[in-house]
């Protein structure tokens, strides 16, 4: 593993000595996702979620507001006397406070459900960071690939005009032929539009890698080393014995939470509501002049919930029948979950398998078979053996580099499913 480290990290140092005009943003790939965490509107998004159930939660047992009421009582509004607030001496002109208590029952199943509803919003932000994570990973390791392709095409200019040279040599000594020499020429010109076709990828790469960096102005290239690849941040068996606890199945199981929460709301609604109502009634003289004294009135309320058949019941059956659905969802979700990683975990293993292949067999074989053709077109051989075992070599090396990428990607998928409290040395 040592050797095919020091292979990866041999391949991106070279990447970084060529750096196309216009890209002067080197990033390497923590760098690339301290930009993306620190610069992402969704995680934004997330943090002014997270605040809103913060403040709902903080709300959430609280009293209603008192009523301030205001009125008349005992009026006469007939005979002689109607509309005369000094005829009645039990008219009085009342001030008063009324205030609701529901019952306490339905205040901590309230609070409950708020705070059911921020673990599932912060479920939620812990699930779109760890997906983010993956994302600006996946960018760079797409652009670091591309660059690597690039390079390994740029590299064959080099070998090409070696050929080129000895091709011009032995023309000039009255060997080789015209044909030989129209040959090479045409295959620099292919290489050369390869290259072009490679800068193509490598820009647009860059572009979707600023798409997550939020880099203005300047397209990002890929710098650093690589991780390594072959080793996953966090064990696979670890990985397949946390299944409930992976950042995408965090909000399912919080949103399960929050429905069993609303169905303990829906039971508190059975509980009978109070109220409280102090007034203070002034009454005018009467009409010889005398005093009348005011009055002071207090009044408790109470709810009824006496047709709960046909409206608590049903409200419970329907908050009962959601949390049936989120636990569905959930399983679902969760078996979803087991086949994706288990997928991803054989598409990394298999890339590892063949990277390590190509590293330590085709890669040295491939060059060996172009050196030796070439020393033997150099020493009057013939040019198809050299042009055809370069054409092998330069595809190995671009099949190389992009399976590296893949790699990168399969590794990204896998990184950061668990929390980074879980995944943090």
């Amino acid at each position: 593993m040592s050797f095919l480290r020091n292979f990866s990290s041999a391949i991106a140092a070279a990447t970084l000595l060529l750096l196309a005009p216009g890209t002067s943003l080197a990033v390497g790939l923590d760098e690339a996702l301290r930009l993306g965490i620190g610069r992402a509107p969704s995680l934004a998004a997330s943090g002014a979620r997270e605040a809103a159930a913060g403040e709902a939660l903080a709300r959430a047992a609280a009293l209603p507001d008192p009523r301030l009421t205001l009125g008349l009582a005992d009026l006469p509004v007939t005979g002689q006397d109607a509309f005369d607030l000094r005829a009645d001496g039990m008219t009085s002109q009342q001030i008063g406070l009324m205030q609701d208590f529901p019952a306490r029952a339905k205040r901590e199943a309230q609070r409950s459900l708020a705070q059911a509803q921020l673990d599932r919003t912060q479920a939620q932000t812990v699930s779109e960071r760890a997906a983010l994570r993956q994302r600006v990973a996946q960018a760079w390791f797409a652009l670091w690939s591309a660059q690597a392709q690039r390079k390994a095409l740029e590299t064959l200019r080099e070998t090409a005009d070696i050929a080129e040279r000895t091709t011009r040599a032995r023309l000039g000594g009255g060997e080789g032929s015209a044909t030989e020499a129209l040959a090479l020429r045409a295959a620099a010109l292919a290489l050369e539009n390869r290259i072009d076709a490679a800068q193509g990828a490598v820009e647009s790469a860059a572009v979707g890698l600023a798409r997550w960096t939020g880099s203005d102005g300047e397209l990002p290239s890929a710098s650093g080393s690589l991780p390594d690849l072959h080793r996953l941040p966090v064990p696979e068996d670890r990985l397949l014995a946390s299944i409930d606890r992976l950042a995408p199945l965090q909000p399912w199981s919080q949103s399960e939470r929050v429905a069993a929460a609303e169905v303990d709301a829906a039971l508190a609604q059975k509980r009978p509501d109070f109220g409280l109502t102090l007034s203070y009634g002034r009454r005018d003289r009467a009409p010889d002049g005398m005093p009348r004294s005011d009055l002071l009135m207090l009044e408790l309320s109470v709810g009824l919930p006496l047709f709960s058949r046909n409206r608590q019941d049903r409200d419970i059956a329907a908050r009962r029948a959601d949390l049936d659905a989120a636990a569905a969802e959930r399983e679902d979700a969760r078996r979803e979950q087991r086949a994706l990683l288990r997928a991803a975990l054989a598409e990394w293993h298999a890339l590892d398998r063949q990277i390590e292949r190509i590293e330590r067999q085709s890669l040295p074989l491939a060059r060996d078979r172009s050196a030796v053709a070439l020393a033997a077109y150099g020493a009057g051989g013939a040019l198809e053996p050299w042009l055809e075992a370069r054409r092998d070599e330069t595809e190995l090396a671009l099949e190389h580099a992009r399976l590296l990428g893949e790699l990168g990607r399969a590794w990204a998928a896998l990184a950061w499913l668990l929390p980074e409290e879980e995944t943090a040395p």
